[in-house]
């Protein structure tokens, strides 16, 4: 499952976006505002508690690199035009690949599958987060006119960045898996605080929106 969840969450995505061509933005707002929720939920409960447990007198400086996660993150951002969070511009035909998101999102979709080799619920929280971005994703290459064989190329490689992150990580020695682990938490921090704070207009809260910021919050708790 662990490799499973991450890569048919974005397939599915791809698939809604394909068939259905789905337009109610604001139902895509609160899948977005939940996912976040969710996510960072299981980042502060789970994944930051056991980093700190585990950390040994001498370790390097675990905050350090969260900080360095939480930069990076910031620097892929610049290439991809936060399309991580779902936040993609426009409807101008697109002629050609979109080679700088496509490499700064399929980097970060890698980084995030490190930490689920060993915290197997992070792949239930990724493949939520990644299902509402595959379809917001897709449906904006949709309307772009990007290639459909580029579209289906994309988002296949996209979808496989997670689940060859956590193969990856079986071959990390354990001081640089926390030190991988760190950097992921800061990118996760940053992706789902952004994530509750932009998914609805004007950065406005509302009932619906808060109703599954606590869903997520409850059902992260739960597993």
């Amino acid at each position: 499952m662990n490799y499973l969840l991450p890569l048919l969450s974005v397939l599915i995505g791809y698939s809604i976006a394909v068939g259905l061509e789905p337009r109610v933005k604001k139902n895509l707002k609160l899948l977005l505002a939940f996912s976040g929720s969710f996510l960072l939920s299981l980042t502060v409960m789970d994944l930051l508690p056991s980093l700190y447990v585990h950390q040994k007198p001498g370790d390097l400086n675990i905050g350090l690199f969260i900080m360095v996660g939480i930069l990076f993150q910031i620097i892929l951002e610049f290439f991809s035009k936060g399309a991580e969070h779902g936040h993609v511009h426009g409807h101008d035909k697109m002629t050609k690949m979109p080679w700088l998101l496509f490499i700064s999102l399929c980097i970060h979709a890698l980084l995030e599958g490190f930490p689920v080799g060993h915290h197997h619920d992070l792949a239930y929280g990724i493949a939520i987060h990644h299902l509402p971005i595959a379809i917001i994703l897709s449906t904006f290459f949709i309307n772009a006119k990007l290639n459909k064989t580029a579209l289906f190329f994309f988002m296949l490689t996209f979808a496989v960045m997670t689940p060859l992150g956590t193969l990856l990580s079986g071959y990390l020695p354990m001081q640089f898996y926390g030190i991988a682990t760190a950097i992921v938490i800061g990118i996760l921090f940053h992706i789902s605080s952004t994530i509750i704070f932009e998914s609805s207009e004007g950065h406005k809260f509302n009932v619906a929106k808060v109703t599954m910021i606590i869903l997520g919050i409850v059902l992260a708790s739960i597993l």
